[in-house]
């Protein structure tokens, strides 16, 4: 971390508002200087913020080096475009099979990867006995708009929230060491605590110790974005007692990356991609629209509008309560990324380029959820921007993936096991395997 840090620097590490920064400096909480014309703060007195501390002392760079102690196989549940399994391939996780619904989100993991063995089709459909005792850890992202802020909210009432229970299923099926859960922070205290409530009860059911979930914030793990995931690792009870360790000792959430990148790191030639961001196709704004857009500053939103205009861009929403404020928003190059959504055009969730009146293209989209270039999405334009926007980054998943190999190492160093695999033997394309979707008629629910 630099000796200095600018008032933007300090305002995207701690995740607070400029104004909110300025109401501790008159209160003395933090004293400014001036180099160069510019306002800085010392790092030094920084260091009493608890992320700040972290990032100085941070065990990043030691923890990148972890290698697998030998190949651990994995099952990836609701795997979208792939963003969760590609940052877990980085790290040495060998997939023996992934399952999504959505046909072209499928069609994206088999483009980009051949070799996987993708399973288009509808979880309930699935059999994992065939898989029972022969993975090591099973992933999955069970579908969050039913606890998403953006969403309904309605949990457990909505369908989407009760895939949970198929992910439960699967876990109970194919009896893996290790899970990992993925979803929305919403999920932490929607309907007060008592979802998750449900969900860690269910996990106790099927013989599982869960570690104390939590939220992580991607832009403290080389991601230029203000994403929030909360992520569920459970251990086999098994497994568990004979480590003879407190969960707290046994997984050790990833150490953040040295400092937090910016829009600038994601589509311009630097610490994440060697080049500039390729050109792509994207969405395009209406011609009034564009015009409105045009006046809105580099991080600025509908409050940065004339009066006038704020009244016609907003319509009935100008009289509403709350701050709206993804409403017109431009990015900034020196700010994260706001967390993408399913469409940057969208009034609600905008997503403006920080220079150009446009919405941002696929290819910046799926670099700001640190995609690697060469990673193809198929569908049409709003299909690729839904895959992206639902996708967790690549970097993220990366990092969780290391602590992950690191657990699952010490396990080997108590429990080796034959790396022998008594795997289904792939002699076509897995839709088409009548084993795997003869889901069996009883199951422990």
């Amino acid at each position: 971390m630099n000796q200095y840090l600018t008032l933007t620097e300090v305002s995207n590490c701690l995740g607070v508002s400029k104004a909110i920064i300025s109401g501790w400096e008159n209160k003395g909480k933090l004293i400014p200087e001036i180099k160069d014309d510019v306002k800085v703060y010392k790092k030094k007195q920084l260091l009493e913020f608890d992320i700040f501390h972290q990032m100085e002392n941070s065990q990043w760079k030691k923890e990148q080096q972890t290698k697998a102690t030998r190949a651990y196989r994995s099952i990836e549940l609701f795997a979208g475009a792939g963003g969760l399994a590609l940052g877990l391939e980085k790290v040495g996780f060998e997939v023996a099979l992934l399952n999504e619904v959505d046909k072209q989100a499928g069609e994206t993991l088999q483009k980009n990867r051949p070799n996987w063995n993708v399973a288009i089709g509808d979880i309930v459909n699935l059999n994992f006995s065939h898989f029972r005792d022969n993975i090591d850890f099973l992933s999955g992202g069970f579908p969050c708009q039913a606890f998403s802020y953006a969403g309904n909210k309605q949990g457990f009432g909505d369908t989407r929230g009760t895939l949970f229970f198929e992910f439960a299923r699967a876990i109970e099926e194919v009896q893996p060491r290790v899970f990992l859960g993925e979803n929305v922070r919403g999920l932490l205290n929607h309907d007060k605590g008592r979802t998750l409530e449900t969900i860690k009860k269910r996990i106790k059911d099927i013989g599982y110790t869960l570690v104390d979930p939590k939220v992580l914030k991607a832009i403290y793990y080389k991601v230029p974005q203000k994403r929030e995931r909360l992520f569920l690792v459970g251990i086999r009870n098994d497994v568990f007692k004979q480590l003879n360790k407190t969960t707290s000792d046994l997984f050790q959430w990833p150490s953040p990356y040295k400092r937090v990148l910016t829009v600038i790191d994601a589509l311009k030639a630097g610490v994440l991609y060697k080049t500039d961001v390729p050109e792509s196709k994207g969405q395009t704004y209406p011609k009034r629209k564009k015009q409105i857009l045009k006046k809105v500053p580099q991080g600025g939103y509908w409050r940065d509008l004339s009066d006038n205009l704020q009244r016609e861009y907003m319509q009935k929403s100008y009289f509403l309560g709350g701050g709206k404020t993804g409403m017109a928003r431009r990015l900034s190059w020196l700010e994260p990324s706001l967390t993408l959504t399913c469409a940057p055009a969208q009034k609600q969730t905008e997503r403006c380029h920080p220079e150009d009146t446009r919405p941002l293209t696929i290819r910046e989209y799926a670099r700001i959820q640190t995609f690697p270039d060469d990673w193809v999405f198929s569908g049409s334009i709003s299909s690729q921007y839904k895959q992206i926007g639902n996708a967790v980054p690549v970097n993220l998943a990366s990092a969780i993936g290391v602590s992950l190999i690191n657990l699952l190492n010490d396990i080997e160093a108590v429990l080796p096991r034959n790396n022998v695999y008594e795997l289904p033997q792939w002699s076509k394309k897995p839709e088409q395997m009548d084993f795997l979707w003869e889901r069996p008629a009883i199951y422990g629910l």
